[in-house]
């Protein structure tokens, strides 16, 4: 991913290069690799870099040949190579970036060119072959990248885009989160949803469409899964995996293991090909010659990252998932005091005063930058399953199967103001890029349109027993799916796979949520916790712990545009749960242990 700036319909451009270049920096971090500035009639881009695919030769913004279409992204196109076939031997490409083929699928689909792609990404593309030039915008099917778009009174007919708010917050008087799923066209200035999949249903505000009946196919979702997975191993840097030790990021590790042992075999016969043409006799085996040069972004094994206070649940729970997969394993210890010194940096980064993803990210905030010290620049993540199959605790007390997809569906719509925002600004605040395969759009429409009542669960001393004795609990059917061994091999010990959902922010340790907490309270005076409402009319803080992190919020940003683009997570209260966000406070949580 990378960091894009965007000003369209201004009056004299070149006049504001430097001004905008110098709010682009603010993005710095989520493209430290290099800049790029392109001055139009009535037009800057500016790309902030951070290189994965196309190393040598993707510096953005990219230009097409005739110098008429330029265009600046913010992510992934898994597609891309298919997508440049598909075009026609016609098209010339400057570069390998995965990136450019669409300027070509622009001339040749114009907006429909999104539904063809396959990736997360955010584009803003600028058109001067018409008068007055076009800009079109667009944003992935779920919101995985994150964009925002801003106007100014002070700029009439002006219209502005940034990868985030921080690089508006100066500029425009009015931002919104640019919607997933939709691009914009200054042509009109519309704004128009392509990503329309059969599970969607309903309007923007609410899911009120066809509810599915489809029966599980078991097989099926673990194979789109895996190719989920597969597809997101493209780079030419660097990377791993994130590894909680609980089921999401467990399954994607032990997927991705399996296909790195597949590249370093492959890697190794090529090797040993090379070797026996050059002395034209038998190969030799030699064990250690793919290692003698290999990067981390070709190893013989995947490496895993995890985070945790002492003892944590997640670090004992990721220490058995990477013995039992063979990865190369890190863990990172930090403490509670180590955790409140970064929230404000954390929330500088998040640009939301939401207390379920700050809590969230802190330790995701501070294992991404030992991440990065490493070396490493792309990791996959697991974050998408939880929404799309009700995997967290609250989902059990949904009344009924229709009430459980309607639930599922509206946290997916959502995920962009939540655990999308949280991966994507935690990781690109170190310039490393988060890749979430549980959000492919194939995967996507195949476990959307699974009738719920295969998703629903009990737990406790009623938890039921399958015919094999495993438990009907959360995310059954994925546990199920994977709970097999092909070519004789697991995919996860037991104990993993049947693991019961833990919130990250609880399972890097109890203490953690609990620190937090206790900080607030010696630090907001009852006081002043009771005259909330004289100071906040919107999103008041309803505990001194969001008191807390929206004071600092409002240091930071202290527009209300930036504050108005926040959106809080809380669970269902007409289903009866608890308005704390952790699951721990779901009373399931206990129950399943007893």
């Amino acid at each position: 991913m990378c960091g894009i700036f965007a000003a369209h319909g201004l009056e004299n451009p070149s006049s504001d290069r430097a001004r905008f270049i110098a709010l682009s920096k603010r993005l710095r971090h989520r493209g430290p690799d290099w800049s790029g500035c392109f001055v139009g009639k009535d037009c800057v881009l500016v790309h902030e870099r951070l290189a994965i695919v196309g190393v040598d030769t993707g510096a953005q913004p990219l230009v097409s040949e005739d110098g008429k279409v330029i265009l600046a992204v913010n992510g992934e196109i898994y597609n891309h190579i298919a997508l440049r076939e598909s075009v026609g031997p016609g098209v010339k490409f400057k570069t390998h970036s995965d990136c450019e083929v669409i300027i070509p699928l622009f001339r040749k689909h114009d907006k429909d060119l999104c539904g063809l792609l396959d990736g997360m990404f955010s584009f803003v593309l600028l058109d001067e072959s018409v008068s007055p030039s076009r800009i079109i915008a667009a944003r992935d099917p779920v919101g995985i990248t994150t964009l925002y778009q801003g106007w100014s009174s002070k700029r009439p007919g002006a219209v502005f885009f940034a990868s985030e708010l921080k690089a508006l917050a100066d500029e425009c008087d009015k931002i919104i989160s640019f919607p997933p799923g939709h691009i914009y066209d200054s042509r009109d200035k519309s704004t128009t949803r392509y990503y329309n999949p059969t599970w969607w249903g309903g309007d923007d505000e609410g899911p009120n469409g066809t509810i599915p009946t489809k029966p599980v196919d078991l097989v099926l979702l673990r194979e789109t899964l895996e190719a989920a997975v597969r597809k997101r191993l493209m780079s030419e840097v660097p990377y791993g995996v994130l590894l909680s030790g609980g089921l999401d990021s467990s399954l994607i590790a032990s997927i991705a293991a399996r296909e790195t042992e597949k590249v370093a075999q492959a890697q190794y016969e090529l090797r040993q090909k090379k070797l026996q043409q050059a002395t034209s006799g038998p190969p030799t085996p030699t064990p250690g010659l793919v290692t003698e040069q290999a990067t981390l972004a070709a190893w013989p094994q995947l490496h895993s990252f995890s985070i945790g206070l002492e003892n944590s649940p997640d670090l004992l729970a990721a220490r058995k998932a990477a013995h039992f997969l063979g990865t190369v394993h890190h863990e990172y210890i930090f403490t509670v005091q180590e955790g409140l010194d970064a929230i404000p940096e954390v929330i500088y980064h998040l640009e939301t005063y939401d207390v379920t993803t700050v809590r969230a990210s802190t330790p995701m905030y501070l294992l991404s930058r030992k991440i990065k010290a490493m070396g490493v620049k792309m990791v996959l993540s697991g974050e998408g399953s939880d929404e799309i199959l009700g995997g967290y605790l609250y989902f059990h007390a949904a009344p009924d199967s229709p009430s459980f997809h309607q639930e599922c569906v509206r946290r997916v719509k959502n995920l962009h103001t939540a655990d999308c925002l949280r991966a994507n600004k935690s990781t690109m605040a170190w310039g490393l890029e988060a890749r979430v395969p549980f959000l492919d759009k194939a995967f996507l429409e195949v476990a959307m349109n699974i009738d719920a009542k295969e998703k629903m669960f009990n737990k406790g001393t009623s938890q039921e027993l399958d015919q094999d004795g495993c438990p009907k609990m959360e995310k059954y059917i994925l546990r199920k799916a994977f709970d097999c061994s092909p070519g004789g091999k697991k995919y996860l010990p037991h104990s993993i796979l049947w693991r019961q959902k833990e919130q990250f922010s609880d399972g890097v340790g109890y203490s953690w949520i609990d620190g937090i907490k206790e900080h607030a309270a010696s630090v907001v005076s009852d006081e002043a916790f009771a005259t909330r409402t004289d100071r906040w009319s919107d999103g008041v803080p309803d505990t001194k712990e969001a008191y807390f992190i929206r004071d600092i919020f409002d240091g930071l940003y202290p527009s209300e545009t930036v504050a108005q683009t926040a959106v809080r997570w809380i669970p269902r209260g007409d289903w009866g749960c608890a308005t704390d966000p952790s699951g721990r406070s779901v009373s399931i949580h206990n129950a399943a242990y007893e």
